[in-house]
């Protein structure tokens, strides 16, 4: 193992501790929340309330919805301890309203960085939208039914990011 993939293996953006699979949950705020206390329980966030207030305020300002049924929440904080992504895939039949126009998400991604940490937070952004618009993307994170698997999808999407 090289040095560099060391380090991206030391600073991996998800890691299946930050996947919850077959999510129920009755509202965006409520996954928000599950998927919080995931990167709260794993050391990535410092304080729950306040990043969670964070993140609500940011979705109350424009819906995060992404065609093809993806949920994209996120916030740049001062409780971000690493720039982390937790993920939740509904469980079949359930679904939440993140405001896109083609309908309610089943795959919901969100998105934690620290304050200061502006040009990084938009290009992981970016970065993640564009695989999430590919169907083939979408649908690889929704089949996998395997924690492992889909953090390493969401690693790999962002290996040449560097963070």
């Amino acid at each position: 193992m090289t040095e560099r993939s060391l380090e991206y293996h030391d600073a991996k953006l998800t890691t299946p501790d930050l996947v919850i699979l077959e999510m129920v949950a009755a509202s965006k705020e409520e996954a928000a929340t599950q998927l919080a206390t995931r990167l709260f329980e794993n050391g990535r966030i410092s304080q729950l309330e306040g990043f969670l207030t964070q993140v609500n305020s940011r979705e109350h300002q424009m819906a995060t919805g992404l065609p093809g049924g993806v949920g994209l929440p996120h916030a740049r904080s001062e409780f971000v301890t690493q720039t982390s992504i937790a993920v939740g895939v509904t469980k079949y039949g359930h679904s939440l309203d993140f405001g896109a126009v083609d309908g309610p998400a089943t795959l919901i991604l969100l998105i934690a960085t620290p304050a200061q940490s502006f040009s990084e937070h938009l290009e992981v952004l970016a970065t993640l939208a564009r695989s999430l618009f590919k169907e083939n993307f979408r649908e690889s994170l929704r089949r996998a039914h395997d924690t492992e698997v889909i953090a390493e999808l969401i690693n790999s999407t962002l290996v040449f990011f560097d963070h």
